[in-house]
Order: C-alpha cells, then sequence, then structure tokens
C-alpha cells in the first residue's frame, strides 16, 4: 500500500493528509508550522523599548556567541531554539517591499554603526527575536544570493533605531 499526500494550508499552518492510494481512509494527519496566532508587526518605539535592558544581563551564556554591532551570518551550530520569535517588522500589506537603504551619514548595510530603520530596508524583511534566556532582542533576516542562501542576525541597540519614513 502506498500513501498520497494532501496538503490543506490555513492561517500560518501546513496539514498533511496521508491517504492510502486506495482511498480507503486517511492513513495520518500531521499538523506543522506556526501557532494560529498572527505575530504582530512591530514598530521602531517597540523596538527600542525591547533593547532597553538590565545592564547586569549582558553576559547571557545563551546568546553571547550572537552578540555583535552589526549583520553577521547565523553561526551554523547555533541552537535556533534558544531564540523565541515576538514580532516581525514585515507589512503584510506589502508584497514587493523596498530595497531602499536608510543611511544618513558614510554607513552601509554591514556598518556596525548602520541604522536600524524598520520602513528601509533589510529591516523591512526582518523578524525579531528574543533571547530565551536574557530576552536580548535580535533581527533576522534571510539574503538570498545568486549561489547561496545565508541567514542573517544582527542585535537591536536602542540607540540605532530611527523611525525613518520612505519617501515617495
Amino acid at each position: 500500500m502506498g500513501c498520497v499526500g494532501q496538503a490543506v494550508g490555513s492561517t500560518g499552518r501546513l496539514t498533511l493528509r496521508l491517504i492510502d492510494d486506495r482511498g480507503t481512509g486517511a492513513v495520518a494527519v500531521v499538523q506543522c508550522g506556526m501557532d494560529d496566532a498572527p505575530i504582530p508587526r512591530l514598530t521602531a518605539a517597540d523596538l527600542i523599548n525591547l533593547a532597553r535592558r538590565d545592564p547586569a544581563q549582558a553576559d547571557c551564556a545563551t546568546c553571547h556567541t550572537l552578540v555583535c554591532p552589526g549583520w553577521e551570518s547565523l553561526p551554523v551550530y547555533f541552537d535556533g531554539d534558544k531564540l523565541r520569535r515576538v514580532g516581525t517588522l514585515r507589512d503584510a500589506a506589502v508584497t514587493d517591499p523596498t530595497v531602499e537603504e536608510f543611511h544618513p551619514g558614510s554607513t552601509h548595510t554591514w556598518s556596525p554603526e548602520a541604522p536600524i530603520a524598520p520602513a528601509f530596508f533589510p529591516y523591512n524583511r526582518c523578524d525579531v527575536y528574543v533571547c530565551v534566556t536574557c530576552s536580548r532582542p535580535f533581527l533576522r533576516y534571510t539574503e538570498y544570493g545568486g549561489y547561496y542562501i545565508d541567514e542573517r542576525i544582527r542585535e537591536v541597540h536602542a540607540d540605532r533605531v530611527v523611525d525613518a519614513a520612505l519617501t515617495p
């Protein structure tokens, strides 16, 4: 007896119903994906509030390998369960977010001093995570290059967050 898969999507959850190839009934139902609760869209003010932390939590053994002032590749050895997604900077109503960057000074994307401007690239494609131990906030996005995919991460510093608006 073989199995035929049937996928049913609903609110961020994928249900896979495996049915025997003779059509006599479901063999198994597997659900995977996120909770049904939507992930909140966060603002610049939300990021600043998340980044205001107790300085005594500066030395967290759980996330210390991720602490860096600018964008870095997420280490392949890092256990993703050590971070919890708490929000997104993505606007669900925008299918193709801008690739325009915000650099009022002489910074560039990879500069540690680069501002964190949620309306601009790459921040407009980021999800917001916190360390499960100390609540240190991080931004994550996936960079799709011509021949590679790179998971990027950046710690959120309150003094780098700016609420700059796109101009039409």
